[in-house]
């Protein structure tokens, strides 16, 4: 084989070399991109899973709060009807921010957290529910010390803390934050 000939084949070698270190280059760039890419999405996932779950736990803590407020307020004496609708509107104010945290997690996902945070809501409204029949029964009657609604109320805060208690296991498992 001449030199030129020799010349020709090697500088062809050189330039299939080049081409085939090329695509490599790039396969390799898109799929270190495309990983990059499912890292960002996953990172984003996790905030806004963290921030939903966070907003809930903090508007189911504010709700409990509210509604104990508004149960010692009717239960004392001295209280007035007037008070008592601002102890239930601030109640009232507390659910709709604790629904729409819930309505975030759902949309957040994933089913888990999603199931436990709609079997809390059900567990607050129920709450909820008896808190409103308290007021409205408390106007009727002029006062708020009625030993039926007072023991009600008390049940439906303990049954909401079991579904209050698996939300918070179930968003630690969304996020991987399960203790040992």
């Amino acid at each position: 084989m001449d030199a030129s000939v020799a010349g020709v084949v090697g500088t062809a070698v050189g330039a299939l070399g080049a081409v085939a270190g090329g695509w490599i280059s790039v396969i390799g760039q898109g799929r270190q991109q495309r990983q990059q890419l499912h890292a960002d999405r996953e990172q984003r996932r996790e905030a806004v899973r963290r921030e939903a779950y966070s907003a809930c736990i903090a508007s189911t803590k504010l709700l409990s709060a509210a509604w104990w407020r508004f149960s010692d307020l009717v239960w004392e004496e001295q209280s007035t009807p007037e008070q008592w609708r601002a102890g239930f509107a601030e109640a009232h104010q507390a659910w709709t921010q604790f629904s729409t945290a819930v309505a975030d997690v759902v949309v957040a996902g994933p089913v888990a957290a999603s199931d436990a945070a709609e079997a809390l809501r059900v567990a607050m409204y129920d709450w909820e529910k008896v808190g409103m029949d308290w007021f409205a029964a408390a106007l009727r009657e002029g006062h708020g010390r009625l030993d039926e609604f007072d023991e009600r109320f008390k049940q439906a805060a303990e049954a909401q803390r079991s579904p209050d208690r698996a939300f918070q296991q179930a968003a630690r498992a969304a996020l991987g934050t399960q203790h040992p």
